[in-house]
Order: C-alpha cells, then structure tokens, then sequence
C-alpha cells in the first residue's frame, strides 16, 4: 500500500479511484481503459503542480517519506562485490552506519553511511540511522582505509542526526564527530559525499566533509531538525513549518549559499515514486564527480578541499 503524504491527498484520492476502475472488468472495458487514461493524465498533472510548489516543510516530509531509496539501496545498486566492514576496533559495532570496500564503475572505492532501515526490525537494528560514537570511530576507520589504499570515498548522508543518548555523550559523541571531520580534511584521495534523504546537524557533517557534496532535490540538510529549531526559538515544535523556512535546509537555498555544489534531479514526486531512476541519477552525478577530482593531486585536493569549508556560507551573504 502506497504511503501518501498530507498535501498529496488529492493525488491519492485519483489514484485510488484509477486502482478501483482497474479491477473492474465487462463489457465497458475499453471505456475504463479510457478513463483511466484521462484519470491518470489528470493526477500526473496535479503531482506536477504540487512538487513545483513545495514549500521547505513539505520538503522535510518529502526527505522522511519511508519509501525513498535507502543507503543500502544504492550500495546494492550502485556497488559491485561489496565487502562490509564492521567494528570501530574500540568498543563495538554500530548498524547505523554502513560501509566497506567495493567496486563502482570499475573503480575500488571505499563506501558508507547511515542506514535508517526500511520497516520496524530493520529500522530499530539500524537505530534509525542515527549513529553512536563507535558508528564514527568506524567511519574514521573506513577513512583511513581509504587513504592507506589511496582509493576514493564515496559517502551517502541520511540521518536525523547523531543518537544524543546519554551513552553516546559519555563515549565521546562530539569528539568522535570532530574526529571525522578532522580526517576528512587530512585525506589525500577524492571524497564525494550525497545528501539522499536527511542531512541532519554533526552527524550528518561527520561523513560531508567532502570534496564534492551533490544533494538529492527534495533532500533537507540543516543544523538542526526544524522540531527542534521551533522547540528552541518559540518553546514549541508546533512552529516547525515556520523554522523549517528560517533554516534554509533545501537544497535550492543550499546551492545559492555555495553549501553544496551540485543538485540531483528527483523523479516527479519525489524519489519514492521513481527509486531505480533516483539511484541511477545519484550514480550519474557521482561519477561525474569522481571524473572532475581525480585529475588533481594529494596536494590541491587537501588545499581545495580546506579552503573550500573556510569559504562556506559567505555566498549570498552579503
């Protein structure tokens, strides 16, 4: 059963209508078929109209849909002979993030991110994509994998955030952050990061320290949740619609600000509607990336690289 989100009511109520004509069966057949040709040309129309308009909250629950593609979608997609890598050699294994050695168009490159897990099981297994600091300790684990090997790192950004238990507090969340963002800066190969659903606060930026950061088109990347934006500036999460504005988390405001570099095109309505197309397109974009950075040598990729975060956010500014 498809997952509808609250302003695509009226695209749903047609595409009910078009499941209902479809089972239906007689001697009207050939009239059916013809209404729901109309009926689906109709709802294809309003979709248009809708995802033309989306304001920033509409695109934070197009970000959280359920059924967009997943990390381990387009491992599974995008990877050939993927070797999963598991441990931070410290304390333990955390399932939030995913990563190992694989090959992408040919190339060994060094892949991870966060999984937020595709139904209930799944979902609390990979803690809902919110990693513990030995989930960041194995991401700088899989870094340094990639510079001893002098391969590529690919990562792909879809968290809510950082778990903020008390835990993770006590084994040294923010350093583990801090610690990921210091090694990216360090590292001698080409980093391309993608933004696929949400890219949430330090633990989003953990794995985004990159060379290339591409974001999905309906993807959402801020400092914080607009939840908790609102809970903060107006003591209540009833406001997050308006923080959701206030946060310039699309990736529209994102690419005018020269926070990420490129934008992924959706397929209409959204990546849940078209997952093999969004894969394939991430790939695309990916690739092409991969293409720009690999010309250049250890030393202008660190300097690019450092100067490039330095420079950050000052676009439109003034």
């Amino acid at each position: 059963m498809k997952h509808y989100l609250e302003f695509e009511k009226p695209v749903a109520e047609l595409e009910n209508k078009i499941e209902e004509l479809r089972h239906l069966s007689g001697d009207d057949e050939l009239n059916i078929a013809d209404e729901v040709g109309r009926m689906q040309a109709k709802a294809e129309r309003q979709l248009k109209t809708l995802y033309a308009k989306l304001t920033p909250w509409q695109k934070c629950l197009v970000a959280r849909h359920p059924e967009r593609p997943h990390v381990k979608d387009y491992i599974e997609s995008l990877v050939e002979d993927f070797m999963p890598l598991a441990g931070d050699r410290l304390y333990g294994e955390d399932k939030a993030i995913v990563g190992g050695f694989g090959r992408f168009n040919g190339r060994t490159v060094v892949v991870m991110g966060q999984e937020k897990g595709s139904d209930t099981n799944s979902r609390v297994a990979h803690n809902f994509g919110m990693a513990r600091p030995e989930g960041y300790r194995k991401a700088q684990r899989l870094m340094q994998l990639a510079q001893r090997f002098g391969v590529p790192l690919l990562t792909l950004v879809d968290t809510a955030g950082a778990y903020p238990g008390v835990g993770a507090e006590e084994r040294g969340q923010a350093e583990a952050i801090a610690r990921c963002m210091d090694i990216s800066l360090q590292l001698d190969v080409p980093l391309v990061s993608v933004i696929v659903g949400e890219g949430g606060s330090g633990g989003a930026i953990a794995l985004a320290t990159t060379d290339e950061v591409l974001m999905l088109e309906h993807a959402i990347y801020s400092v914080i949740s607009p939840e908790g934006c609102a809970s903060i500036l107006w003591r209540s999460s009833e406001q997050a619609q308006e923080a959701a504005e206030a946060l310039k988390l699309t990736a529209q405001d994102l690419k005018a600000l020269a926070v990420i570099d490129a934008i992924v095109p959706e397929p209409l309505g959204g990546a849940h509607r078209g997952r093999e197309e969004t894969i394939a397109a991430v790939g695309e974009a990916v690739e092409a990336a991969l293409q720009r950075l690999e010309g250049q040598d250890a030393v202008s990729l660190r300097r690019n690289r450092r100067q490039k975060y330095l420079d950050m956010g000052q676009k439109g500014l003034s």
